[in-house]
């Protein structure tokens, strides 16, 4: 809770404090107007924005309106009423504010992309310097572990380039001269020397810098509808109440009658009273909260009223796939052995040879055969960039690599898999066989779609880095309806822009990520989601919505949260002001008294926000 948020809490307190102790001991008199201090405790900032708007000509909104009908209260002698009134607003300005009010840090999160140094290479030796002040054109030096500060082409040095922080993949890039680099991925293993091919101005990271402030101002948020409803009703309940105290003595006088200036004074403060939108500025928070607050209970996130008001009217989803969708780590899918070769003996082979490499595909290996490599002997290991691991394996030649390595063996290959990643295997110059390696989906993500599909929200589309060979099995086995491969940040955004002009009227767009290289895209649709237990700090932040277990079923049922919070919305709208408008008749040919206006204002709010509470119960998702 911010300083601004336990402030106003205190002064909630300390008014409902002061009142109480006013009702324990019954005032007369002049005395009554010791109310007055609950009153200005409450609602002292209430009226000084209700001053400064008419300052500004900006009048008629929710503070003006409160501070007319609770000052008609006062005038009325209804002092518990205007202090009631004003605690009740403030108590729902609190949950708003709680609500809504956490901030974005996503640009300042994706500055841990940002490279600090370059190694600059030139006639007079290496020197570091800023990656702002490297020219096109130049040599610079890359060594292992460090980031690639500028976009440039490979001229000496061979390494493994991890490229998750702009496509998400955890596949590490094999690079050699002639390849190209971008800026804002990490070097692994080999010291490269690159050419530089842009200034830091026009370099990949520069530019998903840029991206995520430029969705930022992009992306608009809709206006609270407490003010948007004030516009209208705030000038129209003022003009009723101003004509009904003025118009009827007048027309009276005309007519020779008595004007009975009080009785309609009377009437139209109390006509204020009653149009006093108590009930919607809690309940309608309140509700938000309520169903914020139920999502919570089922791990996820949602940061706003806006947000959820978003995800109710969700019509498009659009998924990255690496930890989304699927796993975000490599697992050997299918093995695939040669005539009279046992798969045991294939995956055995295959992890002895690639004992002594921290790559992500022989990490994988290594899991799933499960053996302990320190009872073989492990001879002779080579590692060729680009092409695999050659080894002695208790005295036997093995080799395992991509088609590259045994075609340079000299041995042909049978047709390899269409999907995933293939490690063929060869002993002695025979092959033994294939180890297909692949980003397995999640448990749950099928469900996921087919719960989305149901509540209307389609088409599901998945955007990616990865190759469309890769992507091409995962988005058919899930039944997407269509995906997009090998794309940059800048890539996603586009197509995300695309989608955006695509999507049905009333409905929003939903983008489901968890990459620093997804906090552009995140932030520029109409609702970002996250995944938060593996999700970056930058996406995390960059999204409206975290899923806090990383279970992409929960997104079914975040909307349906939504859509219940919104249905309750709706419904405390129509019973606030149908009671009111009811009322507000009543009050005008004098059928009712103050008590009414009471009721018309504190009981319908104490009906919305018991219906509010409805919202803190999630419903039932059978998918969970």
């Amino acid at each position: 809770m911010s300083a601004k948020q336990k402030i106003m809490l205190i002064r909630i307190l300390l008014s409902a404090a002061a009142a109480g102790l006013l009702l324990v001991f019954p005032l007369e008199g002049l005395w009554q107007l010791l109310w007055l201090i609950p009153y200005l405790i409450a609602g002292y900032d209430v009226l000084l924005g209700a001053v400064h708007g008419v300052v500004n000509r900006e009048v008629f909104d929710e503070e003006f309106l409160m501070a007319i009908a609770t000052i008609g209260a006062v005038i009325l002698g209804e002092y518990q009423e205007g202090v009631a009134v004003m605690v009740f607003f403030q108590t729902g300005e609190l949950f708003q504010s709680i609500a809504v009010g956490k901030s974005r840090r996503s640009i300042a999160a994706l500055m841990d992309i940002r490279p600090e140094v370059a190694h600059l290479e030139d006639e007079n030796g290496l020197s570091d310097c800023s990656p702002e002040a490297v020219e096109p054109n130049s040599l610079i030096l890359i060594r292992p572990g460090e980031r690639v500060p500028l976009d440039g082409i490979v001229e000496e040095g061979t390494s493994a380039l991890d490229t998750a922080s702009l496509t998400g993949e955890s596949l590490p890039r094999e690079i050699a001269p002639g390849s190209e680099v971008l800026s804002g991925c990490v070097n692994l293993t080999g010291v490269l020397r690159v050419r530089t091919t842009r200034p830091y101005g026009e370099s990949t990271v520069a530019r998903i810098l840029d991206l995520v402030e430029n969705s930022a101002m992009k992306k608009s948020r809709s206006e609270a509808f407490i003010t948007r409803f004030a516009r209208v009703y705030t000038p129209a309940v003022c003009l009723a109440a101003a004509l009904l105290a003025v118009a009827p003595p007048l027309a009276a006088m005309a007519a020779g009658h008595s004007a009975q200036w009080g009785v309609w004074i009377y009437r139209a403060l109390s006509f204020l009273v009653i149009s006093c939108p108590c009930a919607l500025v809690i309940s309608i928070p309140l509700s938000f909260f309520g169903g914020i607050g139920g999502a919570s209970a089922k791990g996820i996130l949602i940061k706003g009223g806006s947000d959820l008001e978003g995800l109710a009217k969700a019509g498009t989803v659009v998924f990255d796939k690496t930890g989304t969708l699927t796993q975000g780590k490599f697992s050997v899918s299918q093995l695939l052995p040669a005539e009279g070769v046992e798969p045991s003996r294939l995956l055995e082979l295959a992890a002895l040879a690639e004992t002594h490499s921290d790559h992500p595909i022989s990490r994988s290996l290594r899991e799933a055969w499960g053996g302990d490599p320190a009872r073989h002997t492990l001879e002779e290991v080579t590692e060729i960039a680009g092409h695999g691991v050659t080894a002695k394996v208790d005295g036997t030649a093995v080799a395992a690599g991509n088609a590259r390595l045994i075609a340079r063996l000299g041995l042909s290959l049978p047709e390899a898999p269409s999907s995933g990643t293939v490690v063929y295997v060869a002993q002695e110059g025979k092959y033994l066989g294939a180890v297909c390696i692949a980003d397995l989906p999640k448990d749950g993500a099928k469900e996921a779609v087919a719960a989305l599909r149901k509540q209307e929200v389609s088409p599901a589309v998945m955007l990616t880095g990865d190759s469309p060979a890769a992507a091409a099995p995962v988005a058919k086995a899930l039944g997407l309806d269509r995906f997009y491969a090998g794309l940059l940040p800048q890539d996603k955004v586009n197509q995300v822009e695309a989608l955006l002009a695509e999507k049905r009227p009333g409905k929003t767009l939903l983008f489901v990520g968890d990459g620093v290289n997804d906090a552009p895209v995140l932030t520029r649709a109409d609702v970002g989601v996250a995944m938060g237990a593996m999700g970056s700090d930058a996406a995390i932040e960059s999204a409206d919505v975290v899923l806090m277990d990383d279970d992409p079923r929960k997104l079914s049922l975040a909307i349906a949260i939504a859509r219940k919070t919104l249905t309750i919305v709706q419904q405390n709208i129509i019973l606030a002001l149908g009671i009111k408008a009811l009322c507000l008749v009543f009050t005008a040919f004098g059928i009712t008294n103050m008590w009414w206006a009471i009721f018309a204002d504190v009981g319908v709010m104490v009906l919305a926000v018991l219906n509010a509470v409805r919202a803190l119960r999630a419903p039932v998702s059978k998918n969970l």
